[in-house]
Protein backbone atom coordinates (compact mmCIF):
# COMPACT_ATOMS: atom_id res chain seq x y z
CA UNK A 1 0.00 0.00 0.00
CA UNK A 2 1.62 3.54 -1.39
CA UNK A 3 1.59 6.21 1.12
CA UNK A 4 -1.49 8.48 1.97
CA UNK A 5 -0.67 12.76 1.74
CA UNK A 6 -0.78 12.57 5.41
CA UNK A 7 1.89 9.94 5.52
CA UNK A 8 4.41 11.90 3.10
CA UNK A 9 3.59 15.38 4.49
CA UNK A 10 5.72 16.43 6.74
CA UNK A 11 4.03 19.00 9.18
CA UNK A 12 5.76 21.90 10.94
CA UNK A 13 4.64 21.45 14.12
CA UNK A 14 0.55 20.60 15.31
CA UNK A 15 -1.82 19.75 12.80
CA UNK A 16 -4.47 22.64 13.42
CA UNK A 17 -6.94 22.22 10.75
CA UNK A 18 -10.26 21.80 12.25
CA UNK A 19 -12.85 19.31 10.87
CA UNK A 20 -15.90 19.44 11.73
CA UNK A 21 -19.13 16.86 10.95
CA UNK A 22 -23.14 18.06 11.66
CA UNK A 23 -25.42 15.09 11.66
CA UNK A 24 -28.92 16.22 11.83
CA UNK A 25 -32.04 13.41 11.58
CA UNK A 26 -35.52 13.49 11.84
CA UNK A 27 -37.99 10.86 12.67
CA UNK A 28 -41.89 11.62 11.98
CA UNK A 29 -44.75 10.76 13.47
CA UNK A 30 -48.35 10.83 12.99
CA UNK A 31 -50.41 11.81 16.23
CA UNK A 32 -54.15 12.91 15.25
CA UNK A 33 -55.16 13.56 19.06
CA UNK A 34 -53.89 15.50 21.64
CA UNK A 35 -53.42 11.91 23.59
CA UNK A 36 -51.11 10.79 21.10
CA UNK A 37 -49.02 13.76 20.53
CA UNK A 38 -48.17 13.61 24.45
CA UNK A 39 -47.58 9.22 24.13
CA UNK A 40 -44.85 10.12 21.73
CA UNK A 41 -42.92 12.81 23.07
CA UNK A 42 -43.03 11.16 26.53
CA UNK A 43 -41.58 7.89 24.36
CA UNK A 44 -38.86 10.28 22.03
CA UNK A 45 -37.94 12.07 25.77
CA UNK A 46 -37.56 8.01 27.42
CA UNK A 47 -35.69 7.15 24.86
CA UNK A 48 -33.31 9.76 24.07
CA UNK A 49 -32.78 11.32 27.38
CA UNK A 50 -29.61 12.53 28.15
CA UNK A 51 -28.56 9.36 29.77
CA UNK A 52 -29.21 7.43 26.55
CA UNK A 53 -27.41 10.25 24.33
CA UNK A 54 -24.60 10.28 26.63
CA UNK A 55 -23.91 6.50 25.88
CA UNK A 56 -24.74 7.48 21.88
CA UNK A 57 -21.83 10.24 22.41
CA UNK A 58 -19.08 8.08 24.55
CA UNK A 59 -19.95 5.19 21.99
CA UNK A 60 -18.67 7.44 19.19
CA UNK A 61 -15.70 8.62 21.55
CA UNK A 62 -14.91 5.05 21.15
CA UNK A 63 -15.22 4.73 17.56
CA UNK A 64 -12.78 7.38 17.24
CA UNK A 65 -10.54 6.97 19.89
CA UNK A 66 -11.00 9.77 21.73
CA UNK A 67 -10.92 10.19 25.46
CA UNK A 68 -13.47 11.99 27.76
CA UNK A 69 -11.96 14.97 29.33
CA UNK A 70 -15.66 16.40 30.89
CA UNK A 71 -19.34 15.37 30.18
CA UNK A 72 -22.01 18.34 30.88
CA UNK A 73 -25.43 16.97 30.15
CA UNK A 74 -29.56 17.98 30.94
CA UNK A 75 -33.21 16.89 30.27
CA UNK A 76 -35.60 19.91 29.51
CA UNK A 77 -38.66 20.65 30.59
CA UNK A 78 -41.31 20.05 28.71
CA UNK A 79 -38.77 17.93 26.71
CA UNK A 80 -36.11 17.63 25.43
CA UNK A 81 -32.27 16.98 25.68
CA UNK A 82 -28.88 17.96 25.41
CA UNK A 83 -25.35 16.54 25.85
CA UNK A 84 -21.88 17.97 25.49
CA UNK A 85 -18.83 16.49 25.75
CA UNK A 86 -15.06 17.78 26.27
CA UNK A 87 -12.29 14.78 24.77
CA UNK A 88 -9.11 14.35 23.92
CA UNK A 89 -6.98 12.35 21.86
CA UNK A 90 -3.42 9.81 22.08
CA UNK A 91 -0.55 10.51 19.93
CA UNK A 92 -1.86 11.02 16.06
CA UNK A 93 1.14 8.83 14.75
CA UNK A 94 -0.37 5.63 15.94
CA UNK A 95 -3.48 5.50 14.05
CA UNK A 96 -3.70 2.40 11.34
CA UNK A 97 -3.87 3.54 7.58
CA UNK A 98 -7.27 2.80 7.50
CA UNK A 99 -8.44 6.10 8.81
CA UNK A 100 -7.23 8.16 6.21
CA UNK A 101 -8.91 6.17 3.52
CA UNK A 102 -12.85 7.44 2.14
CA UNK A 103 -15.06 4.39 3.91
CA UNK A 104 -17.72 3.54 6.26
CA UNK A 105 -16.67 4.37 9.73
CA UNK A 106 -17.01 1.40 11.88
CA UNK A 107 -19.65 -0.03 14.69
CA UNK A 108 -18.79 0.95 18.13
CA UNK A 109 -16.92 -2.36 19.04
CA UNK A 110 -14.36 -1.26 17.22
CA UNK A 111 -11.56 1.51 17.62
CA UNK A 112 -9.69 2.74 14.95
CA UNK A 113 -8.21 5.82 15.43
CA UNK A 114 -7.47 9.08 17.66
CA UNK A 115 -8.97 12.34 17.96
CA UNK A 116 -6.88 16.22 18.94
CA UNK A 117 -8.44 18.42 21.40
CA UNK A 118 -12.28 18.98 20.44
CA UNK A 119 -15.76 18.44 21.34
CA UNK A 120 -19.06 16.34 20.93
CA UNK A 121 -22.51 17.82 21.34
CA UNK A 122 -25.91 16.46 21.16
CA UNK A 123 -29.11 18.30 21.19
CA UNK A 124 -32.51 17.21 20.47
CA UNK A 125 -35.78 18.94 19.55
CA UNK A 126 -39.09 17.28 20.04
CA UNK A 127 -41.83 19.36 17.91
CA UNK A 128 -45.13 18.72 16.62
CA UNK A 129 -47.77 20.73 14.61
CA UNK A 130 -50.26 23.54 16.03
CA UNK A 131 -52.93 20.86 14.50
CA UNK A 132 -51.82 17.41 16.27
CA UNK A 133 -51.92 16.19 13.26
CA UNK A 134 -47.97 15.55 12.76
CA UNK A 135 -45.24 15.30 15.33
CA UNK A 136 -41.60 15.16 14.41
CA UNK A 137 -38.20 14.62 16.95
CA UNK A 138 -35.34 15.98 15.48
CA UNK A 139 -31.53 15.55 16.50
CA UNK A 140 -28.31 17.73 16.25
CA UNK A 141 -25.00 15.82 16.86
CA UNK A 142 -21.85 17.65 16.00
CA UNK A 143 -18.53 16.28 16.24
CA UNK A 144 -15.21 18.93 15.74
CA UNK A 145 -12.02 17.10 15.76
CA UNK A 146 -8.35 19.06 15.11
CA UNK A 147 -5.69 17.20 13.75
CA UNK A 148 -5.42 14.54 10.67
CA UNK A 149 -8.36 12.44 11.50
CA UNK A 150 -12.06 13.08 10.20
CA UNK A 151 -14.67 13.14 12.38
CA UNK A 152 -16.52 11.34 9.25
CA UNK A 153 -15.91 7.85 10.69
CA UNK A 154 -18.38 8.47 13.52
CA UNK A 155 -21.29 9.01 10.80
CA UNK A 156 -21.68 5.00 9.98
CA UNK A 157 -22.97 4.49 14.16
CA UNK A 158 -24.67 7.74 14.12
CA UNK A 159 -26.63 6.41 11.58
CA UNK A 160 -27.73 3.35 13.41
CA UNK A 161 -28.35 5.12 16.99
CA UNK A 162 -31.35 6.97 15.57
CA UNK A 163 -34.51 5.76 13.74
CA UNK A 164 -34.16 8.25 10.82
CA UNK A 165 -36.43 9.06 8.23
CA UNK A 166 -34.75 12.46 6.96
CA UNK A 167 -31.00 13.46 7.33
CA UNK A 168 -29.04 16.07 6.68
CA UNK A 169 -24.82 16.13 7.23
CA UNK A 170 -22.50 19.18 6.63
CA UNK A 171 -18.58 18.37 6.82
CA UNK A 172 -16.18 21.33 6.34
CA UNK A 173 -12.43 21.96 7.07
CA UNK A 174 -11.22 24.95 8.69
CA UNK A 175 -7.79 26.95 9.13
CA UNK A 176 -4.64 25.75 7.91
CA UNK A 177 -1.47 24.20 8.87
CA UNK A 178 1.92 24.08 7.04
CA UNK A 179 4.49 21.81 5.72
CA UNK A 180 8.19 22.44 7.20
CA UNK A 181 8.56 24.84 4.20
CA UNK A 182 6.22 26.55 5.40
CA UNK A 183 3.48 25.86 2.69
CA UNK A 184 0.08 26.31 3.83
CA UNK A 185 -2.52 23.30 3.59
CA UNK A 186 -6.11 23.86 3.53
CA UNK A 187 -7.35 19.87 3.63
CA UNK A 188 -5.37 17.18 4.04
CA UNK A 189 -7.41 14.37 2.70
CA UNK A 190 -9.02 13.44 -0.33
CA UNK A 191 -12.79 13.32 -0.30
CA UNK A 192 -15.62 13.63 -3.05
CA UNK A 193 -18.24 13.45 -1.17
CA UNK A 194 -20.06 12.27 2.17
CA UNK A 195 -21.54 9.54 0.87
CA UNK A 196 -17.93 7.65 0.70
CA UNK A 197 -18.10 7.47 4.68
CA UNK A 198 -21.75 5.85 3.96
CA UNK A 199 -22.19 2.05 3.87
CA UNK A 200 -23.59 0.59 0.11
CA UNK A 201 -26.91 -1.09 2.42
CA UNK A 202 -27.59 2.20 4.06
CA UNK A 203 -27.38 4.63 0.92
CA UNK A 204 -29.85 1.84 -1.03
CA UNK A 205 -32.53 2.81 1.30
CA UNK A 206 -32.12 6.52 1.23
CA UNK A 207 -32.69 9.22 -1.69
CA UNK A 208 -29.73 10.95 -1.99
CA UNK A 209 -28.57 14.82 -2.94
CA UNK A 210 -24.79 16.26 -2.40
CA UNK A 211 -24.33 19.99 -2.40
CA UNK A 212 -20.74 20.16 -2.46
CA UNK A 213 -18.50 23.39 -2.97
CA UNK A 214 -15.00 21.66 -3.61
CA UNK A 215 -13.11 25.02 -3.37
CA UNK A 216 -14.44 25.99 0.01
CA UNK A 217 -14.18 22.34 1.83
CA UNK A 218 -17.95 22.03 2.15
CA UNK A 219 -19.60 19.11 1.53
CA UNK A 220 -22.69 18.42 2.16
CA UNK A 221 -25.39 15.78 1.89
CA UNK A 222 -29.64 15.15 2.60
CA UNK A 223 -30.83 11.77 2.77
CA UNK A 224 -34.55 10.74 2.31
CA UNK A 225 -36.41 7.05 3.12
CA UNK A 226 -37.30 5.76 0.07
CA UNK A 227 -39.47 2.99 1.55
CA UNK A 228 -42.84 3.96 3.06
CA UNK A 229 -45.13 1.90 5.20
CA UNK A 230 -47.75 4.15 6.79
CA UNK A 231 -47.51 1.68 9.87
CA UNK A 232 -44.43 2.89 10.58
CA UNK A 233 -45.50 6.06 11.16
CA UNK A 234 -48.62 5.46 13.62
CA UNK A 235 -48.46 5.15 17.30
CA UNK A 236 -50.46 3.07 18.78
CA UNK A 237 -52.20 1.17 16.05
CA UNK A 238 -51.84 0.13 12.72
CA UNK A 239 -53.18 1.29 9.30
CA UNK A 240 -56.02 -1.80 9.55
CA UNK A 241 -57.92 0.34 11.71
CA UNK A 242 -58.39 3.22 9.71
CA UNK A 243 -60.75 3.86 6.70
CA UNK A 244 -58.63 3.72 2.96
CA UNK A 245 -59.57 7.47 2.68
CA UNK A 246 -58.25 8.09 5.54
CA UNK A 247 -55.09 6.08 5.23
CA UNK A 248 -54.66 8.27 1.73
CA UNK A 249 -54.74 11.51 3.13
CA UNK A 250 -52.70 10.22 6.44
CA UNK A 251 -49.99 9.41 3.87
CA UNK A 252 -50.26 12.06 1.88
CA UNK A 253 -49.96 14.38 4.63
CA UNK A 254 -46.85 12.53 5.87
CA UNK A 255 -44.81 12.14 2.58
CA UNK A 256 -45.77 16.28 2.27
CA UNK A 257 -43.58 16.88 5.43
CA UNK A 258 -40.54 14.32 4.65
CA UNK A 259 -40.59 16.83 1.02
CA UNK A 260 -41.03 19.84 3.06
CA UNK A 261 -37.97 18.91 5.37
CA UNK A 262 -35.83 17.30 2.85
CA UNK A 263 -35.81 20.19 0.48
CA UNK A 264 -36.25 22.91 3.35
CA UNK A 265 -38.96 24.41 2.26
CA UNK A 266 -43.09 24.97 2.33
CA UNK A 267 -44.84 23.26 -0.90
CA UNK A 268 -48.48 23.72 0.45
CA UNK A 269 -50.35 25.69 2.77
CA UNK A 270 -53.67 23.49 3.14
CA UNK A 271 -52.51 21.07 5.70
CA UNK A 272 -56.05 19.27 6.80
CA UNK A 273 -56.43 16.01 7.48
Amino acid sequence: MGLTPQQRIQLHNFNNLTKSLSFNMYDICYTRTKEEREAYLAYIDEQYNADRLGKILTNVCDIIGAHVLNVAKQDYIPQGASVTMLISEGPVETAPNASFEESPGPLPEHVLMHLDKSHITVHTYPEYHPDEGISTFRADVDVSTCGEISPLKALNFLIHSFDTDIMTMDYRVRGFTRDIHGHKLFIDHDISSIQNYIPSEIKDTYDMIDVNVYQENIFHTKCKLKKFDLDNYLFGYTKETLTEEDQDQITQRLKMEMDEIYYAKNMNTDRSV
